[in-house]
């Protein structure tokens, strides 16, 4: 990875880095992304007759139908009372 990269990605997350720490950080980064092309050659085939063998259906607990709560406990400490939650915009 060169230094322009890892400029550009720290600029985008905001971060600061001095001369120095951007040349170990591209390091770093050279050395992932070196790991995870070696992870990507290995060959992994799914078998889930193999695989699955510890897992036992007959051991899961009864599924037993109960009553939710309340809509108004459930909105009791929410900000907009029209049956919904407000939460805060974190895509553009």
């Amino acid at each position: 990875m060169d230094l322009d990269m890892v400029k550009y990605l720290a600029e985008l997350s905001k971060l600061e880095y001095s001369e120095g720490e951007l040349a170990k950080t591209a390091n770093e980064m050279t050395d992932i992304i070196d790991l995870m092309d070696t992870v990507k050659e290995i060959n992994i085939t799914y078998d889930d007759l193999k695989d699955n063998h510890d897992v036992y259906l007959n051991d899961l607990r009864e599924d037993v139908q109960a009553e939710s709560m309340p809509t108004s406990k459930v909105l009791q400490n929410a900000v907009n009372t029209n049956n919904c939650f407000v939460v805060p915009k974190v895509v553009e």
